[in-house]
């Protein structure tokens, strides 16, 4: 009988390593223990092909400003849409209001659990920045250490002008409040100054 390694696995179902061991402990998959690793049987493997396990996916949008829900409703259909299409099953669908700088959202705190926990496959956004403004490639890497891939829909997305500059502006307060404070007189002033140069534009 063949024995399948978990990395040729997880080839052939275009997932990651981490991703297949998770499926051996919860039972979707039979295995064999072959001294510290695990191997899967040709026939388990031919099972599976033919059933075609379902990718377990999370759906996360976001948006900067409440007068955006429009957008982030659209958002949401189109990635339910592309799911279904795709096959995942979609566990949650995580959304926030917020700035793409502000790490302190609550649906990405839930998507970070989720990840850890081991509960998904795939988590699906429609661009890059709608996850982080910042440091995607750090959050990818994080994400594909415990068997998650991030499938972005679009890709690069369209940075809107007013996002830009409400980040512009979240930069220079951050960074004056901890130079002067955040309640001085003189990180105010640096701040309106900013916003006067923009206003100016």
């Amino acid at each position: 009988m063949k024995l399948y390694r978990t990395g040729k696995v997880a080839e052939i179902f275009g997932v990651n390593r981490v991703t297949v061991i998770r499926w051996i402990k919860q039972g979707k998959i039979k295995a064999v223990r072959v001294g510290r690793e695990y191997r899967i049987p040709e026939d388990e493997v031919k099972r599976m092909l033919k059933d075609k396990v379902a990718n377990t996916a999370v759906i996360y949008a976001r948006v900067s400003s409440s007068d955006q829900k429009s957008d982030l409703e659209r958002q949401v259909e189109y990635l339910k849409e592309y799911c279904s299409a795709k096959g995942y099953n979609v566990v949650d669908i995580l959304t926030d209001v917020a700035s793409g700088l502000n790490e302190k959202r609550r649906g990405l705190k839930k998507l970070f659990e989720y990840v850890v926990n081991g509960k998904v496959d795939v988590a699906v956004v429609s661009y890059k920045d709608r996850l982080t403004r910042f440091g995607f490639r750090y959050l990818e890497d994080f994400f594909n250490s415990h068997g998650v891939r991030i499938e972005v829909v679009f890709g690069e997305g369209p940075r809107l002008q007013q996002e830009l500059i409400e980040d512009l502006i979240t930069i220079v307060t951050s960074f004056a409040g901890r130079l002067y404070g955040m309640r001085s007189h003189k990180k105010k002033k640096v701040v309106e100054s900013v916003k006067q140069a923009i206003r100016d534009c």
